[in-house]
């Protein structure tokens, strides 16, 4: 069925929207159980592939940005970063999360006449974006502190790492595009010209104006405890889209690009959230990594945001298995993970702000 859909939408659609499937199919799953969810995006692939369907949209569709109109996308990106509905990291390019992220944007849109807001339908994003993010860029200037987080000589390796007292940023581009949610490429764009390793505490650096990040406010080894509203968010991970999508009363109220496991090693069904605790350290253990199954040979990392499982551990009723940030933010939605779901830091850090032990989590 899967084939039969895909090979309807590589005939009907063009490539500006080949993100399409991957969100109706996001969004239908919330809709309908399992059993029917195949027959309808079926149905639905073949109506708007014949045109049939379009009486349902509302009309006048924005065009998609071009590739090289990188303020554009950037400020739609932005915006929807604010918005707590997460594009990846913010490039000014169209990604597959950009797409994604416009088309979850989308769904929150329903007019008094019943008519909805097509997924690939850019408009209200474009006006929405132009009236809330007024500047794109914000100037940071470096501070002693900064710089003093900074251990150049971290080592990669496992078993140097656990002697450390902590596994803080190696270097200073690294710490800004993370605060700032970008690629270090981007970054380095946006400030030709610059050498990072040479800056010192009080200069400025141009970065997207987004609301930062900041390892150092994150509170130390907090356990967060059950609350009243978030312990009953409901998050609906989308393995196949590489996506994450919080759910309150039925309510749309986030969403964020992730990685999840190797097929063998993702853990299908519904589960709940058993503990949520900051700056974690993490169990290596080569076995576990690889199989899924621990051995006596590990090494203990300490916390930092150059631990394997970043800023939180929001650990599941299923040992072993949670929903946490990453020390490598630009291998979100690219490179598997060992089982769990694993978040950019900057999204992360919002999941206390979501979710607390009771929260429903189910794997897709």
């Amino acid at each position: 069925m899967k084939r039969l859909v895909r090979f309807i939408l590589l005939l009907g659609w063009i490539e500006k929207q080949q993100c399409r499937y991957q969100m109706m199919n996001l969004i239908l799953m919330n809709i309908f159980d399992k059993n029917k969810q195949r027959f309808v995006l079926a149905a639905w692939c073949f109506l708007l592939c014949s045109g049939f369907i379009g009486g349902l949209f509302k009309k006048g569709v924005e065009r998609v940005p071009l590739e090289n109109e990188l303020e554009k996308i950037l400020r739609v990106q932005i915006h929807l970063d604010n918005n707590d509905i997460g594009p990846g990291r913010l490039d000014g390019r169209l990604g597959q999360f950009t797409h994604q992220a416009v088309a979850l944007y989308n769904s929150n849109y329903q007019f008094k006449d019943g008519s909805l807001v097509a997924p690939d339908n850019w408009y209200y994003v474009l006006r929405d974006s132009d009236q809330q993010v007024k500047s794109l860029y914000a100037s940071y200037m470096i501070r002693k502190g900064d710089l003093a987080q900074l251990k150049h000589d971290l080592p990669y390796e496992p078993e140097k790492q656990e002697k450390y007292s902590s596994l803080p940023y190696r270097w200073l581009r690294e710490l800004i595009a993370e605060r700032y949610h970008c690629d270090e490429r981007f970054l380095q764009h946006l400030n030709r010209g610059r050498d990072f390793r040479k800056m010192k505490a009080g200069e400025t650096v141009i970065v997207p104006n987004v609301v930062p990040f900041e390892y150092e406010k994150v509170p130390r080894n907090h356990q967060y405890p059950k609350k009243a509203g978030l312990s009953q968010t409901h998050v609906l991970i989308d393995t196949k889209a590489n996506y994450a999508v919080f759910y309150r009363n039925q309510q749309l109220i986030a969403g964020f690009p992730i990685t999840a496991g190797r097929e063998k090693n993702i853990p299908y069904g519904k589960w709940k959230v058993k503990i949520m605790v900051t700056t974690p350290t993490f169990r290596w253990d080569k076995q576990m990594l690889e199989e899924g199954v621990r051995s006596d040979t590990y090494y203990t990392l300490p916390a930092g945001p150059n631990n394997p499982v970043g800023i939180i551990w929001a650990g599941l009723n299923k040992s072993g298995i949670g929903l946490h940030g990453t020390r490598f933010p630009d291998t979100i939605g690219r490179e598997y993970s060992a089982g769990c779901i694993r978040f950019a830091n900057w999204d992360a850090n919002k999941l206390h702000q979501l979710i607390r032990p009771g929260a429903s989590v189910e794997v897709r």
